[in-house]
């Protein structure tokens, strides 16, 4: 069953959100499918992280995480940040650019939207927890056409997939 449930979960589109979290030599970070907005007012955020995830005692050790939506020009970061060749805790963040906001916590300069966020709730269940953000900042790239890494990339299949609006 786990076998089957795993690849019919593929088969669902997942936008990439890129999880930061940490200080120094002591972060690490993943690439989330499962991100989702909760409410608006508080603005939350949530996400499920695999209890094994580099990532997931630092959340808990931090108390915040940035949520960094990734366009469709960032596959490279994305590959990066999901253990591609190998790379693991700070060096994931080499070669991009990072800011901070009220709770110190890394968000990707360049991201088309960033969210930066305290820890309000990790509910554990089995093998992962599901983590609720309180958003305490909000950083927004140019309009959608202007930006850099403009769309959206998308998880589907098993392959990351850069999104484009083809309307415009």
């Amino acid at each position: 069953m786990a076998n089957d449930f795993t690849r019919a979960m593929r088969r669902l589109v997942g936008h990439c959100t890129l999880i930061s979290v940490g200080e120094g030599e002591d972060r690490s970070g993943l690439v989330v499918t499962s991100g989702v907005s909760l409410s608006a007012d508080p603005a939350q955020v949530l996400f499920c992280v695999n209890k094994s995830a580099s990532a997931w005692p630092l959340l808990r050790r931090y108390g915040c995480f940035g949520w960094s939506s990734l366009g469709a020009g960032q596959q490279k970061l994305a590959e990066r940040f999901a253990g591609f060749g190998g790379v693991k805790g700070a060096d994931r963040y080499e070669g991009s650019a990072w800011v901070t906001e009220a709770t110190g916590a890394p968000l990707l300069a360049n991201a088309v939207i960033a969210f930066d966020c305290i820890l309000a709730e990790m509910i554990d269940r089995e093998t992962h927890s599901i983590v609720v953000g309180e958003v305490k900042a909000i950083r927004m790239a140019e309009p959608e056409g202007e930006h850099p890494n403009a769309g959206a990339l998308a998880y589907w299949n098993g392959r990351f997939v850069p999104l484009m609006d083809i309307t415009s």
